[in-house]
């Protein structure tokens, strides 16, 4: 197609139509692999099944195994508790951020989506305690 003679309105409808094709076809490739990952999650437990086997013994297998290092044979892994020096109620310890520590975050000029300001703010304005 010759873009050269069509008018602004006309280029953009036709950048919206490209556009809201892209989205429909990202729409169906999503539902899509879904429904093939069901379907090979179905075929699996059929082939399982076929076999004799348990379904949950042989996902087990397949699955993999955590890390047994020093800590899981203490009875769990330890991980390092980071305590606001402010208020002491406010701990963090892994995962999603809390809202206070990132309003600290902010206000002190870190980014709370960036590793790197995360961990520079747990250096250098929380209490870090292991346990």
């Amino acid at each position: 197609m010759d873009f050269h003679n069509l008018s602004v309105e006309e280029l953009q409808k036709q950048l919206h139509e490209v556009e809201q094709s892209k989205a429909d076809l990202e729409k169906a490739l999503y539902q899509r692999w879904h429904e093939q990952k069901a379907e090979l999650a179905q075929q699996i437990r059929e082939m399982i099944d076929r076999h004799g086997y348990d379904t949950d013994e042989i996902l087990a297998l397949v699955t993999p195994r955590r890390r047994r290092g020093p800590a899981a044979k203490k009875g769990g892994r330890s991980y390092t508790k980071y305590v606001d020096p402010e208020n002491p109620e406010n701990i963090y310890v892994r995962g999603v951020l809390p809202g206070w520590m990132k309003e600290k975050m902010t206000a002190q000029g870190y980014d709370p989506s960036i590793k790197e300001d995360r961990e520079a703010f747990k250096a250098n304005y929380l209490q870090a305690v292991n346990e």
